[in-house]
């Protein structure tokens, strides 16, 4: 059985020393977008899971795939043929992604704690604990970053060491996404929003204007540039 404060422990660490090693960011700016955005915050409003948590859920299990259901990705208006089977049909993407939060395993909307540990936890769950079972990183939330090599279930209970997952991985999403939109944020993050463009860094000296500093396009500033045009001429 899985120690599951282990694995929590164990996934804080890996996000902490986590780089990169694939291209999310195409994938990334299609789940910020303003429209998918909007609808994984009204599933947000009725389960208190996160929105951009229900995001990269959808891309793993569909691709983002407004037909497939946010459980296992079968279609929502018809009755589910894979784990969890037997759910639905239901009247939209929205309500089948409700149902898949609150009614079935690992009952994400009872999760009220969303630091970074918890939260990869949650997400593996979603996907299975087998991966943590073998003492692996799970590729569901790990591919496509160095915390990860090989070692994939190709299919239910069949296990190969030297599949690599091509999906990209849960915590890379997240740390693309947040790198677009600051308004996510995890507890235990390392990510930071960028700065606005217009912001004057703090360690910046401000330069008040002087004879001989004059602002730019100031008459000073043209009599300096006469001036050193003369001197440059002369020597």
């Amino acid at each position: 059985m899985t120690d599951v404060n282990a694995l929590i422990a164990a996934n804080a660490k890996r996000w902490a020393n986590a780089r990169l090693t694939r291209n999310f960011a195409t994938v990334a700016h299609r789940l910020v977008a303003r429209e998918a955005k909007a609808r994984y915050q009204a599933v947000t409003s009725k389960t208190g899971v996160p929105w951009a948590v229900i995001a990269v859920i959808h891309e793993r299990e569909c691709s983002q795939d407004w037909t497939g259901a946010l459980a296992q990705g079968d279609p929502w208006n018809k009755v589910s043929v894979h784990v969890p089977a037997g759910r639905g049909p239901f009247r939209s993407w929205e309500e089948a992604a409700i149902d898949a939060l609150v009614h079935c395993a690992p009952y994400a909307a009872r999760n009220k704690d969303w630091s970074v540990g918890r939260l990869l936890t949650k997400l593996e769950e979603y996907n299975g604990l087998g991966y943590a079972a073998r003492g692996r990183p799970s590729p569901y939330v790990w591919s496509g970053t160095d915390q990860y090599k090989s070692g994939k279930y190709v299919r239910d209970g069949v296990y190969d060491a030297n599949v690599v997952d091509g999906q990209l991985g849960c915590a890379g999403l997240l740390m693309a996404m947040m790198a677009l939109d600051p308004t996510i944020a995890l507890a235990g993050s390392k990510v930071l929003a960028p700065a606005p463009p217009s912001a004057t860094p703090a360690s910046a000296e401000v330069v008040t204007p002087s004879i001989i500093n004059p602002s730019k396009g100031a008459i000073g500033a043209f009599i300096a540039d006469v001036l050193t045009a003369i001197f440059r001429r002369k020597s």
